[in-house]
């Protein structure tokens, strides 16, 4: 391994466990705050037991996060000092006001936590509230920081200078919004289905089934509604690459040939030297209706940009088919669900239903995990768009496969702190949350 892909792997690994942690930290305070507004409205403990369940999950990924969070922070200054010497005083607002935010989270959180029967309880409510909205809004501010890497914007460049540089406008370039959109939509569905999954699972096995159901509704409907309405992301953010990166486009379509009427291909497996894709299904004409609402329309194809100019054909196909694929098993697992809704059937007589969505826990995360990796390859080789080369901007600095050994060590073990913690949380729920004692506490 050199040191440019052990750079490159190191931050790989990075965000792949940090967007777990984030989109974790910014989706369950919602959960949290809705079952909060139940108790306050319905006076039921049940729902307060929930609460005080969730907002200990909170804590602990907002700790993780915390702390990822900062690794990459430093991981960008330390693995890619071209980058941020460039691009640090055009892109940093984003990074400044996501400190705002995460400070201002860090605030709510604490008074939410400790604020049981020391504060009006509306009050009380607000500040989980505000927990949410911080994290979201950090976590959009991230994406629009990312979102600049792929579309250029708030300054001039030549001769290898950057001058007139706005700030503002490069927060806000032509990629946040679509990319942002996205993203929190896949957090919402992600964190509801792997939430709803574990309390279904507890359903299933008759444990503290009141608590359980009640809790898996919540997060079901979060994670159903966002599943559905992730396609309709979808749509847009596709149509945006095909304007900006069709490179991207291409790599991820698995598309060598520019022509019109271009089919939408599912599945297969590209191969670059001989620019087929084994195993593929066409449907004719789809990709250039979907992008234009025409199928006469032309797209682009590989064969239009160099080759060194050209993305990682395989992993972002199939990264890009494997996301995809997640969120359609997702839109029918939630179709599935308002109908079972809309009929009113109870869930103790359709415990399928309730298997389905323990089975199908992960996808959610695993689809992020693609996504990710499809913005993130897709836009190889460039690590600034049109600009900058990734390889051009990895530091010199020798032994960075050591230090990538070392992170992925720390992550591990990181990721088995957490997942014991939460296992305690789930066994805990009959001796410490779902106990009517807690009606005369505090």
């Amino acid at each position: 391994m050199n040191d440019f892909i052990a750079a490159r792997s190191q931050m790989a690994l990075s965000l792949a466990f940090h967007i777990v942690f984030s989109c974790i930290g910014m989706v369950m305070p919602f959960f949290m705050a809705v079952s909060h507004y139940y108790y306050l409205r319905t006076n039921k403990i049940i729902f307060r037991n929930i609460t005080r369940a969730w907002s200990k999950g909170v804590a602990i990924f907002f700790a993780t996060g915390a702390v990822s969070g900062t690794v990459l922070s430093f991981e960008l200054g330390l693995l890619w000092p071209g980058f941020m010497e460039h691009a640090g005083p055009i892109f940093g607002l984003p990074f400044s006001l996501e400190g705002t935010a995460f400070f201002i989270e860090a605030i709510a959180l604490g008074f939410f936590l400790y604020g049981w029967g020391r504060f009006n309880k509306w009050f009380h409510w607000f500040t989980g509230v505000i927990v949410g909205v911080s994290g979201l809004i950090s976590g959009i501010l991230v994406v629009a920081a990312n979102a600049w890497m792929n579309s250029p914007a708030g300054f001039e460049y030549k001769d290898g200078k950057y001058f007139n540089i706005d700030p503002v406008k490069a927060m806000f370039n032509d990629a946040w919004f679509s990319q942002s959109l996205h993203m929190c939509i896949a957090a919402f569905a992600a964190t509801g289905f792997a939430v709803a999954g574990v309390h279904a699972w507890m359903v299933v096995r008759r444990m503290n089934v009141d608590f359980h159901t009640k809790a898996f509704r919540i997060a079901a409907i979060f994670a159903c509604t966002a599943a559905i309405l992730q396609p309709i992301s979808g749509d847009h953010s596709a149509k945006d690459v095909a304007h900006r990166q069709p490179a991207k486009l291409a790599a991820m379509e698995a598309l060598f040939q520019t022509g019109t009427r271009v089919p939408l291909l599912i599945g297969g497996i590209p191969d670059a030297k001989s620019q087929t894709v084994p195993y593929g299904v066409e449907i004719p004409g789809m990709l250039s209706f979907m992008i234009s609402g025409s199928t006469a329309t032309e797209v682009k194809g590989l064969d239009q940009f160099p080759p060194a100019d050209q993305p990682p054909v395989l992993i972002t196909h199939i990264a890009f088919q494997v996301m995809v694929g997640l969120g359609m098993v997702m839109l029918v697992v939630s179709i599935l669900y308002f109908i079972v809704l809309w009929r009113k059937w109870n869930f103790e007589k359709n415990r399928w239903l309730l298997k389905l969505f323990a089975f199908i826990t992960p996808l959610g995360f695993l689809a992020v995990e693609a996504g990710w990796t499809v913005t993130e390859v897709g836009r190889q080789p460039w690590i600034l768009k049109g600009i900058l080369r990734t390889k051009d901007a990895v530091t010199p600095m020798p032994g960075i496969q050591y230090t990538f050994y070392l992170f992925t060590a720390v992550y591990l073990s990181l990721s088995l702190v957490v997942i014991l913690l939460l296992y305690r949380q789930i066994k805990m729920v009959p001796f410490k949350y779902d106990i009517p004692e807690l009606a005369g506490r505090n």
